[in-house]
């Protein structure tokens, strides 16, 4: 599934990237986030979809890309994130955890984490790949996991903030995380 920026149409993809008058689509700050819809898990329980344009009608998005569930540094950035919902929410912002993880396995992290957010299902790896957030653990042998990384998308679909880290040990500024979704507001 090809993904383009939202309200715009692809005319042709490389590597699921779009391609714009021969002008690679990269995710930065300014630009329009590209759309998808993916597998997400609820808080409730239940497994959905969730399309990024459908979900930006309630608001700004953050979209924080992780590695991998049960992993010691994820487990840690997400409890995080849940215990700082309230004020996420505050600034009228929806969360949705992100990684390449089956739906059914981030159902169970979930539930062992009391995270009370949506968690998005990443298997093909295309939302990965289309935020150009995709990282290898050669010496593991592990390929095409989430890079460590957030995103704050505005109720026009513009990316209006972007951090994303080459070393999975490091975890976002949270507080930056809170001031974008506000400013996206």
């Amino acid at each position: 599934m090809p993904f383009a920026p939202i309200g715009e149409t692809v005319s042709e993809t490389e590597n699921n990237r779009v391609i714009k008058d021969g002008t690679v689509f990269m995710v930065s700050e300014g630009e329009t986030a590209p759309e998808f819809t993916a597998p997400m898990r609820t808080p409730n329980g239940d497994i959905t979809e969730i399309t990024v344009s459908e979900a930006l009608s309630d608001g700004p998005v953050v979209l924080a890309f992780f590695p991998g569930a049960f992993t010691s540094v994820c487990t840690g950035e997400m409890r995080t994130f849940r215990d700082r919902l309230d004020d996420l929410k505050e600034t009228g912002a929806s969360l949705y955890g992100v990684s390449i993880d089956s739906p059914f396995s981030l159902g169970e992290f979930a539930e062992q984490n009391d995270l009370t957010f949506p968690l998005v299902s990443d298997t093909n790896k295309e939302i990965i790949d289309a935020y150009d957030v995709v990282m290898d653990f050669d010496d593991l042998g592990i390929s095409g996991v989430a890079k460590r990384s957030v995103f704050v998308i505005d109720g026009d679909g513009t990316v209006t903030y972007s951090w994303v880290s080459d070393d999975p040990g490091v975890e976002p500024d949270y507080d930056e995380v809170e001031t974008a979704a506000a400013d996206a507001a």
